[in-house]
Parts: structure tokens; C-alpha cells; sequence
């Protein structure tokens, strides 16, 4: 694990490297803007996936408890009609993993849990999402892209994270100083046929407040 940068002009702009799920840690210490988990999905699954008609992807946004995610996640891929066998149990399990990482780092009672399917340029601008905290991982495609602001501007450096590589981001509501500089945003790929399959996660404090 290590922490690339720490501060420019007031700004959190670490970026966390970990090669386990316990070292991801360093996503509360002060001066991190963002985590990325350098976990690479089974080369079996990454090709099976990739294969996958687009409109079988399973799609869907709901708000519940950590240890409700695998039943619904189960539920989301048979409403997609996803083919059952050892690649989609993988994917279920992980997207369960990461859930209750996620929820356990942050110490979250609920989760709003998002599955997209993107074939568009869709948050094709940089910024900082009003949340506390984000979690995104692409399954399918091209990975988030970030990069670090300076007074307000667009990124002149851009990174991309890897396919299947959890990221976790402060957002504008992150309680600590100082407040994140690094903006992201989905990755421009309209017109390129591609589609990416995204999980992304926030915690929520009170599922009421969101109705």
C-alpha cells in the first residue's frame, strides 16, 4: 500500500494504492482524496463478461442493508436473464465482497446500490459527486477516469483506472479537511460501440431521507 501526494493549494489529492482489501485504510487518513483496490477480475469471467449481450446485463438501483445485497443482486441478474454457472456466481460474490467492505470501512448501516449499463458518454464532464463517499468498480469496459484540479480547472493529467479495479471517492459532503481535489469522470465512449458494466455504491445514513 502506498499514498501518492498528499495536499496542493488546501486540497486533498492522495490517491491510495492497496493490493488487499484491508489496506484500504488509507482512504480515511486525511490528506487521501481516493483508494483504488488493484484487484483484477479471473480471466475466465473478464471474457465471459465482455461476450455478454448488452441487453442481458443486469441493470438496477436500490437502497438496503449490507447484508441484504447477494439476494439482491441474485435477484437483478435473473430479472436480466443472466446465464446461470461459475462466472456469474464469481461476479455475485464479489459485488457482495466489495458491498460489505465498502460498508464496513465506512461503517454504513445502508447502501444505495447502483448496476449500470453504459454505451454513452454519461458523466462525460470531471467533477466531485455531492456524497461523502463513492465506490466504482467496471466490470466491463473502460474505467473511471480522474484527475487532480487545480484552482478549479479540468484536469490537465488524466488516469484511468483499471477494468475491475475497485475505486473508492470523497465527495463533496466528506466530513474532514481538506476537501478532495481530485474530480473523475466516466470515461468519453460514444460512438466507439464499447458498453461498460459499472457497480457503484454510496452509504446512506437514513433511507428515508432519500424518498
Amino acid at each position: 500500500m502506498n499514498l501518492i501526494r498528499t495536499e496542493v493549494q488546501n486540497a486533498a489529492i492522495g490517491v491510495g494504492i492497496a493490493d488487499e482489501p484491508t489496506a484500504l485504510d488509507v482512504f480515511l487518513k486525511p490528506g487521501c482524496a481516493a483508494a483504488i483496490w488493484r484487484k483484477q477480475t479471473p480471466q475466465y469471467v473478464q471474457s465471459w463478461l465482455d461476450k455478454l449481450p448488452p441487453d442481458i446485463l443486469p441493470r438496477g438501483r436500490v437502497i438496503l442493508q449490507p447484508h441484504e445485497v447477494a439476494d439482491t443482486v441474485q435477484h437483478l441478474f435473473d430479472i436480466a436473464g443472466m446465464p446461470t454457472g461459475s462466472e456469474r456466481d464469481w461476479l455475485q460474490s464479489d459485488i457482495t465482497g466489495l458491498a460489505e467492505v465498502f460498508s464496513n470501512l465506512l461503517l454504513a448501516r445502508y447502501l444505495r446500490l447502483r448496476l449500470d449499463v453504459v454505451k454513452s458518454n454519461a458523466c462525460r464532464r470531471f467533477h466531485i459527486d455531492s456524497i461523502s463517499a463513492r465506490l466504482i468498480c467496471t466490470y466491463r469496459g473502460t474505467g473511471t477516469q480522474y484527475g487532480v484540479s487545480v484552482d478549479g480547472a479540468e484536469p490537465t493529467r488524466v488516469f484511468t483506472v483499471k477494468t475491475g479495479a475497485p475505486c473508492l471517492l470523497r465527495g463533496t459532503l466528506w466530513p474532514a479537511d481538506p476537501p478532495s481535489g481530485l474530480l473523475h469522470r466516466s470515461p468519453p465512449i460514444e460512438g466507439t460501440g464499447q458498453t461498460r458494466f459499472v457497480l457503484v455504491l454510496d452509504p446512506v445514513a437514513d433511507p428515508e431521507d432519500e424518498i
